[in-house]
């Protein structure tokens, strides 16, 4: 049994989708037509790529978010910059 403290910070999983997964399910099942049920399967599709190529959901969003933003970044923007202040005068 895996049952030890540093675990619980797992992914929750639904069989072997991780459970984000199941809401495209619980969609198809709420509403049964075609085009969910082709959702449903896509939405798993992407979370399988995602696991196969090691990535967890919260991982894929921050690598997405990189690709989208580049290489270069700063690390502030130009408001929270200190200012020279002249008390004097």
């Amino acid at each position: 049994m895996d049952t030890h403290w540093r675990n619980t910070q797992k992914p929750a999983r639904f069989g072997a989708l991780d459970a984000r997964a199941f809401v495209a399910i619980l969609i198809f099942l709420l509403h049964a037509r075609p085009w969910t049920f082709v959702l449903a399967l896509v939405v798993m599709l992407i979370f399988w790529i995602l696991e196969r190529r090691g990535l967890t959901f919260e991982a894929s969003l921050r690598a997405l978010r990189s690709w989208f933003l580049g290489r270069k970044r700063p690390a502030g923007n130009r408001k929270n910059l200190r200012r020279w202040i002249d008390f004097e005068g």
